[in-house]
Formats: C-alpha cells, structure tokens, sequence
C-alpha cells in the first residue's frame, strides 16, 4: 500500500488549490474558517460556482457530466475546499440523490434532474427519518398509494435537514405492507412545491432551525418521478447511505478544525498548558489514523483490489473527532465560549468587545455537534453493523 501521492496528483492539488482560492468568495470563506452562520445564498453560490466550473458533481463519471475523477483526486479536491474554507457541499443533491439516479433511473429521470443537481441550481432535501423511524428505517410509514398515473402519499418526515430550502425531496415511501417491511418500501422524487407539502422547521439548541418537519397530506406524485421499481427501494437506499455515512466523516474538514482549535489555544493561552497541549496531540493522532483509513480504502480502490466496506466505522470515527474538537475549542475559551447570537453579533457587542471574534459561536458550534453521533445511523447501531460485516 503506497500512501504517497505521484507527481500527477500533486499536480491535480496545486490546479484545484489555485482555482478554489481565485474563486471562493472571500466573506464566505471568512465564515467558515470563523464558523459563523451561513445563509442559503452562501452555500448556493459556492454550489453554483462549482457547477459553472463542472466541479460540483465532483464524483461524477464523465458520461453523466462529471470530471470523471479517480476516487484519490476526490479526496484532493475535497481535501484543498476544506482548507481554503470552502462551505461543504450540501450532499443531498451532487453526492447523495445523483448517484441513486445514475445508478437505478432511466434515461428519461436522468435527463431530466441530473443537470439541474449538477449546476447547483435545485436545491434537493432527504427524506428518510420519521418519528420513530431513523435509525430502523425499515419502519418507515409514511405511504405512497398508487392511484393511476400518480402516487397520493401521506406521512411525515423529520429532521430533515435544511429542509426550508428544499424545492425536491427523496423520499422513503412505504408502497406495501405484504412481508418483510424492507420489501414494501419505495424511492419516490417529490416536488416540495406540490400542493400538501408543508414544511415546519425546528429550532435546536444553537438557535438554528438547521432541521426541519415535512408533511405529506394527499400529495399527488407523478409515477415517473419513482426510481427503479417499486418496493425496491431499501435497495436503493442502501447505496445512497454508503454514500452519505463517508460524507460525515469529513476528516477533511477534521483538519481544518484541528487548526483552528490551535489558533484558539494560542489566542487564549491555554497552548501553554500541557495537558491541554496533550488533548489536542491525542486529537491529531486520531484525524491522522483516521486519514490513514480513508487513505486505505483509496489505496485499494486505485489498485483495483476489493476495500473493506467501512462506511459505518469512518462515520463513526469521524462523529467522534467533531465532537471532541468542539469540546476543546470551548474548554480552549473558557467562559468566553459564548453561544452565536447573530443578533447580538450584528449590534456589535459580542466578538471583539466581549472576548475574541473567535470565540462566539464556540457553543453553538459545540451544541450543533452533538447531533453528528445520531444521525445518518446512530453510532451504536453503526457498530453493530461493522461487527457483523468486517469482523464477520
């Protein structure tokens, strides 16, 4: 296994690097190496620059409109976004509906939606948790009649994530009831503006409403937007979380962090300290076990050889490192770790005048990250599916 990158792709990083830091925004990137809010129109005009460039379906084969990338430049590309401070690419769309649509849509569906995901144009929502139904999928309820030429669906999703500004959602629909719940359910593709769609966000604990409800009352859903064939959706939707359960990781993003919780040390002087000091090692240490993983599966993907099916142990490893560098950040600043009130933020009294700029959202930075062991499967169930899977 060679970790070392040729000649080639040091190249691709040095081209990648010099076009993201000529074209992402200065202000954006301000916000995200400070991790200060990001509206929609920040994160859709990074997803639209990228898309003009033919940079946002990143994963792309060529024959969908992609670079057609090897899985090694993925991660470069990637890799050198994080660094500049580049927002991450809202998944939903380019990473995680497109691959679905590739793989199981017909000519048609693909024609139709892929080129819109791949300018950043349409903004795509996932629906899949329900009330008591997210990690255990398989118990999905809301339901999906077929009553000639459309589906009528009813039912309820949630957290469903930066679902205010969804105008399609992918949903789970339960389509039959005769045997096992995996074999009733469906993927159907949903206008959000259709009549009985309502959206209803929830307001967490950092004071976002990152996370949102979605009801389905008599949505009338054409039966060409359904993907593959019915009831085969659970297949469906397996491949899509392979993908999603990577994205999480981010040890991208991880590296990134790692800096900025040292800039924080130093600012606030507890770099000084060495058992702090030792934390933040014992951190690093991790991120570059973790790299060395996703360096692994890399390694054996570009040498044609088979790699471990480890999406559930990288989204555990790297849910764990996210919330430990934001437990530092604010053991790093103390009392100054003040929630992100952007209201507060405006008036000018909190940052500078009330503790370092660095220092305001550190809680809520702390608060949102909580979430990351829960979802895209709960790292308790994920365990349990590595153990049966790679330990055998």
């Amino acid at each position: 296994m060679d970790l070392f990158f040729t000649a080639e792709e040091e190249a691709f990083r040095q081209e990648v690097r010099t076009w993201v830091r000529a074209n992402l925004p200065a202000e954006t990137s301000h916000k995200v190496h400070n991790a200060l809010r990001l509206t929609r129109d920040d994160m859709q005009n990074w997803s639209k620059i990228l898309g003009r460039k033919g940079w946002l379906g990143y994963g792309w084969p060529q024959q969908f409109g992609g670079p057609g990338w090897t899985a090694v430049q993925k991660h470069l590309f990637e890799e050198e976004c994080a660094l500049a401070g580049a927002p991450r690419i809202v998944p939903f769309g380019p990473v995680m509906v497109a691959p679905v649509i590739m793989a199981f849509g017909n000519a048609e569906q693909q024609q139709r939606f892929l080129p819109g995901i791949a300018s950043g144009e349409v903004w795509w929502s996932q629906g899949y948790s329900e009330p008591g139904s997210g990690s255990d999928l398989a118990s999905v309820k809301t339901r999906a009649e077929r009553v000639g030429d459309h589906y009528i669906v009813n039912g309820q999703k949630t957290w469903t994530t930066l679902g205010q500004y969804g105008e399609w959602i992918f949903c789970l629909v339960r389509t039959s009831t005769e045997g096992k719940p995996q074999l009733g359910i469906s993927f159907l593709l949903i206008d959000m503006k259709s009549p009985g769609v309502k959206v209803r966000p929830i307001r967490l604990l950092d004071g976002e409403c990152e996370v949102n409800e979605v009801f389905f009352d008599n949505v009338k859903v054409p039966a060409e937007n359904l993907i593959g064939e019915e009831n085969k959706g659970w297949t469906y939707a397996k491949h899509l979380l392979a993908h999603e359960r990577t994205n999480i990781a981010d040890v991208n993003r991880a590296k990134r962090e790692l800096e900025r919780l040292k800039r924080i040390a130093k600012a606030e002087g507890m770099y000084d300290d060495i058992r702090f000091r030792d934390e933040i090692a014992k951190l690093e240490v991790d991120i570059v076990a973790l790299e060395m993983m996703v360096l692994r599966v890399l390694s054996a993907e570009k040498s044609g050889k088979q790699s471990l099916d480890i999406a559930g142990l990288l989204k555990i490893r790297g849910s764990e490192i996210q919330q430990r560098y934001t437990e530092l950040m604010m053991l790093a600043a103390g009392p100054y770790s003040l929630p992100f009130i952007q209201e507060a933020m405006d008036a000018g009294w909190q940052g500078d005048q009330v503790g370092a700029l660095h220092c305001a959202p550190l809680a809520a930075n702390y608060f949102n990250m909580r979430k990351t062991t829960i979802y895209g499967g709960s790292n308790e169930v994920q365990r349990n599916i590595v153990a049966q899977t790679v330990l055998g």
